[in-house]
């Protein structure tokens, strides 16, 4: 009989891989531990289409619930397992109950980060990582004329344009001189911040925040310059940090994120984990890389499941990411970390346009902005050597 596979977190990566050990021929014990009451479901849309309304939460599944007893993958919803004893092979969880396993993956994804903020425990201040997290926004927006965003990263854009479309007065604070600096360039923060200005979002950069104000209701944003931004509800969205406590609390390695190889092994043989909350090694572009994004959650948990089946794996992605914004679609092929050079194609004022990252002459990422065919084509080339004079003309 096969041993045992016990699998901490229930999303993306974790339905994946319960998936596809089942597709590849695990016929032993599965289970699936999630601290949601839902099944496995899509993150991307929470902010976009879920908080918009155009779709319910079963349309978020990304199986039905007949799919795991028919598969017979035992989801275990609304349970936290709180530790793992090594020695013993056995996993706690928060009811007092424990499971044995013969092999275990931590798919436990990221939190929403937090900041130390005055004012932070107000009523009316929200993050967004869960359905229940929207489901709160949206009450919010209901009952509040206007919403201050802390962060103008792909969530913080996102909601102001779905908040935007409802009809509320939208205010985007954010630390950088641009948005979303981290992962994009100049030109594409540049389109950014005049596609929002012009759909009439108060875009405020280089902002420095002092306090949330208000009683017991969070009234407004302090800035440290003194001004006050109203605000009957107020997002943080400034990024997620990994959940790798309960690695780090086992003994496991971690650094920002649990350490793994290529088969998604930890630095104990008998626990893979998959993810966002994993850090592994990129030959592909000679770092450690720690990536937030459904390609790898869906692809790393395939690598897994064929290393837990018995396959060699070396698991090095390009990885790919997407943003949708109003009716604009951000595609980003690539990481463009370190780059030394850019191509702009195509004309933002017409809000078809990509930009190119090149590292001495050589293609590492490309953003695409309502260009989806040079997104595509991004994803088959990157790697190979592209000159200036060597973009295609798509």
């Amino acid at each position: 009989m096969q041993e045992e596979i016990v699998i901490i977190g229930a999303g993306q990566a974790g339905a994946q891989l319960a998936h596809s050990l089942r597709q590849g021929g695990f016929e032993g014990p599965l289970r699936l531990i999630g601290d949601e009451p839902h099944p496995p479901y899509q993150r991307p849309p929470l902010s976009k289409k879920y908080l918009s309304g155009d779709v319910g939460a079963e349309g978020l599944w990304l199986r039905p619930p007949a799919f795991f007893e028919t598969n017979q993958i035992d989801h275990i919803p609304n349970s936290r397992a709180v530790s793992i004893d090594r020695s013993a092979k056995r996993v706690q969880l928060e009811n007092g109950d424990t499971l044995s396993y013969g092999k275990l993956v931590l798919a436990t994804g990221t939190n929403a980060r937090k900041i130390p903020l005055t004012g932070a425990d107000k009523a009316g201040v929200v993050t967004l990582r869960s359905i229940a997290d929207v489901d709160a926004i949206r009450d919010g927006l209901k009952t509040s004329n206007s919403i201050a965003i802390i962060g103008a990263g792909y969530i913080g854009l996102e909601v102001a344009a779905v908040a935007k479309a409802l009809g509320k007065s939208v205010s985007v604070i954010e630390a950088q001189d641009r948005p979303m600096k981290r992962v994009v360039s100049q030109a594409v923060s540049d389109y950014f911040s005049g596609l929002h200005r012009d759909k009439g979002i108060d875009l405020l950069l280089e902002a420095s925040i002092d306090s949330l104000v208000g009683e017991d209701r969070v009234t407004g944003v302090k800035l440290t310059n003194g001004n006050v931004i109203e605000a009957e509800l107020v997002l943080i969205a400034v990024g997620a940090d990994p959940n790798d406590h309960l690695a780090g609390e086992a003994g496991l390695e971690i650094d920002n994120g649990v350490l793994v190889d290529g088969s998604g092994q930890t630095s104990d043989p008998h626990i893979y984990a998959v993810g966002d909350c994993t850090r592994f090694y990129s030959g592909r572009y000679q770092r450690s890389v720690r990536m937030e994004s459904v390609q790898n959650a869906i692809d790393q948990a395939k690598a897994a499941a064929q290393a837990l089946l018995g396959e060699e794996v070396d698991y090095d992605p390009l990885p790919w990411f997407w943003s949708d914004q109003y009716d604009v679609k951000l595609q980003i092929a690539g990481l463009s970390e370190g780059y030394d050079d850019t191509v702009v194609v195509g004309s933002p004022e017409d809000h078809k346009f990509y930009v190119a990252y090149l590292n001495e002459g050589r293609l590492i990422a490309v953003d695409s902005v309502n260009f989806p065919r040079s997104h595509m084509l991004a994803r088959r080339v990157i790697g190979e050597t592209w000159r200036e004079g060597l973009l295609p003309d798509v």
